[in-house]
């Protein structure tokens, strides 16, 4: 049984050492030589202090270095915690100042960016590190080996993955191994990997998908073909690497395979090698998707769910049969070894067709949030459905309900957390940041309209303010994926009888 996902990298590497693990650009680097610098970087940072189970921060673009500095940091018994090195630096900050991560892994490029917010002393520059020096890789290793036998357990943190908070402070979910290793295995009785995959990775490091995707390459082998971020802006450039790289494999989220779909590009691109497609994170639109199921008849289609704190996702579903445009796709059935649970409002078991909150228990829960115990209280709770010990569920928020054909379908949120172009935001936080922090207007709410798939700032002041104004104020704290796309203007908000802004009633006018 392994109990750290390190012991799929190394079986791989000797499997497998001159396999391109990597493709990044022009540039390429095989599993022997991805292991070498990963193994140099261990011993590196663990030389600097000997720790075990804590986060190292990583302050890098995804590239052939952040894959060397994630499995690098996993490789000494820590946890990699990735930045987004395109947030306002106060974000990365507030990340930075909540988790405390024992060192920060970056380059020369962008140690000008981070050395005004994090200890010099505490930087590593990755492209200093001397990665051709001689390497033995049958003794070199064996002490690392050893460390990770001897001192960890499959219950110590892989990773941190950071998520929007409501208070302006991201929280940062702490994920462990087994969870992981559940996952890749399950996932690996349904769809059967084959040691010669290829990845199209799009997602950004700070993603849940990435990481993932590092999974696939410790445990399949599997190849990592790096898709820059701003190739999002130009979808046939995405899919013209898809075709010449011989893509086999793709995670996605929704958004760009809209983009896709609604300029008709699949019918100029020979994408017969890519066998199959998982979607996560949002709503696919079925006619959209439909367009996708058509153009791609050879290709296998599943659409996944789950919140970052259950670890990837819970529940799957293979499209197996034709939607009709204005049909939802079923978010489908749990995850082997995963129990998901409707609770309805009275904290009993929703029946057939009655609508409840899908909430999860099993080893994939995440071990909390970091450093945020009263946050971690609140949404880790004691099933209410079990009396007679105690057992921890994660409430996700999202409601939902189960059709004649037992899938389970997605109905919404219950609070002011959405999925908006892959990144789950707390609405809240924008909120708070507009209020609170930059205190542009005297009170504010945030809708998301679904339609237009937009967030909607709407306030309350003594005068207008230009959206230019909120815009740039707002972009120096938040990243542009959480800055609204609309402004609306009120002298007083609506309000409920207990005073409170009646979200509600502007959620319904939004939507309408």
């Amino acid at each position: 049984m392994k109990k750290n996902l390190i012991e799929y990298f190394i079986n791989t590497s000797n499997r497998f050492p001159d396999k391109t693990a990597v493709v990044e650009n022009e540039d390429k680097i095989s599993f022997k030589n991805l292991y070498k610098r990963t193994a140099i970087l261990a011993k590196l940072l663990l030389a600097k202090k000997d720790i075990l189970n804590k986060p190292v921060a990583v302050y890098l673009p995804k590239s052939i270095h952040c894959v060397t500095a994630d499995l690098g940091i996993m490789f000494s018994g820590n946890a990699y915690l990735n930045l987004d090195v395109k947030s306002p630096l106060q974000r990365v900050s507030a990340i930075l100042n909540l988790v405390e991560p024992e060192y920060l892994i970056t380059t020369n490029a962008f140690k000008k960016n981070i050395e005004s917010i994090y200890p010099e002393e505490k930087l590593i520059i990755i492209d200093d590190i001397d990665f051709d020096q001689a390497f033995d890789h049958e003794k070199e290793p064996q002490d690392l080996y050893a460390r990770l036998e001897n001192r960890s357990i499959d219950t110590d943190m892989s990773c941190i993955i950071n998520t929007s908070g409501s208070t302006g402070v991201p929280k940062s979910v702490a994920l462990n191994h087994r969870s992981f290793i559940d996952f890749i295995e399950i996932s690996n009785e349904i769809f059967k990997f084959s040691d010669n995959e290829i990845i199209g990775s799009l997602s950004p490091v700070i993603f849940d998908i990435y990481s993932y995707e590092l999974c696939m390459l410790m445990a399949h082998s599997s190849t990592i073909v790096v898709l820059p971020e701003h190739m999002a802006a130009f979808p046939i450039k995405i899919l013209e690497v898809l075709e010449r790289e011989k893509v086999s494999f793709i995670f996605w989220v929704p958004t760009i395979m809209v983009n896709i779909a609604n300029m008709d590009l699949l019918k100029t691109i020979d994408l017969s090698s890519l066998k199959l497609v998982w979607f996560a994170g949002e709503v696919f639109p079925t006619k959209q998707f439909n367009y996708w199921y058509k153009s791609l008849s050879h290709t296998k289609f599943a659409n996944l769910y789950g919140p970052i704190e259950i670890t990837l996702d819970c529940t799957y579903y293979i499209i197996d049969r034709e939607f009709s445009d204005n049909e939802p796709l079923p978010i489908g059935f749990p995850y082997r070894n995963t129990d998901v649970l409707i609770i309805t409002d009275e904290n009993r078991l929703a029946e057939k067709g009655e609508e409840g909150e899908l909430c999860v228990r099993g080893s994939s829960l995440a071990l909390g949030y970091y450093n945020a115990p009263e946050k971690t209280a609140a949404a880790f709770v004691n099933n209410p459905l079990n009396k007679h010990y105690p057992e921890t569920i994660y409430r996700t928020g999202d409601i939902v309900s189960v059709n004649e054909r037992e899938e389970i379908i997605f109905k919404g949120r219950k609070d002011t957390l959405v999925k908006h172009q892959g990144y789950r935001i707390e609405l809240g936080e924008i909120e708070h940041i507009v209020v609170n922090t930059l205190k542009l207007v005297k009170n504010a709410c945030c809708v998301y309209d679904r339609q237009g798939k937009e967030i909607v700032l709407v306030y309350e002041n003594d005068t207008e303010v230009e959206p230019n104004v909120f815009r740039k104020e707002i972009l120096n704290v938040l990243p542009k994926y959480m800055i609204p796309t609309s402004y609306k203007f009120l002298e007083e908000m609506p309000r409920n009888p207990n005073g409170k802004i009646d979200r509600a009633l502007l959620n319904q006018q939004i939507n309408s």
